[in-house]
């Protein structure tokens, strides 16, 4: 009987720590439905935080955010086209898409599972409305703090602990 609660158990677990990090309560079934842990793990570095917050003030904007996910929409679109299919969102990254994504960030954002959260019409490719429009929710996700509505801290944007912090 011990184990056919362990699997309940380490999603509840996995959902709350998942949560934390967007600062707001959710069910496993959300979490599961919305992002991946790698691609939640990818947003917990120091690198891509600093790479996003352009004016250097410590806190990350929803305009900086946008800006920043607009360019990283702009490197995936390689043939300009307002659309990137399976072969470009999923395929080997360029070196300066690493390098200003973050290696961490690039890595979880590219995968089948998370190609398909953001494809939100099914139609198996991503638009740049659906890759702005699910950008733009994990940026609201992420402003928990009322005093400093609009802008992400530090503590916002570490809110699980992530392992990526250097």
């Amino acid at each position: 009987m011990f184990h056919s609660t362990k699997p309940r158990f380490k999603t509840a677990v996995m959902a709350c720590v998942f949560g934390a990090g967007f600062g707001v309560a959710v069910h496993a079934d959300d979490v599961v439905s919305f992002a991946t842990g790698g691609y939640a793990r990818g947003l917990h570095s120091d690198k891509l935080m600093h790479h996003i917050d352009t004016n250097g003030d410590g806190m990350v904007s929803k305009d900086e955010w946008l800006a920043f996910q607009e360019k990283v929409f702009a490197m995936l679109d390689k043939d300009h086209l307002g659309n990137i299919d399976a072969k470009a969102f999923l395929g080997p990254s360029s070196p300066e898409f690493v390098s200003f994504a973050t290696g961490g960030y690039a890595r979880g954002l590219r995968t089948k599972a998370m190609m398909h959260k953001i494809d939100a019409d099914g139609d198996g490719r991503v638009s740049h409305d659906e890759f702005i429009a699910y950008q733009t929710k994990v940026f609201e996700m992420m402003d928990t703090d009322a005093a400093h509505k609009g802008m992400i801290d530090r503590k916002e944007m570490f809110a699980t602990g992530g392992a990526n912090r250097h």
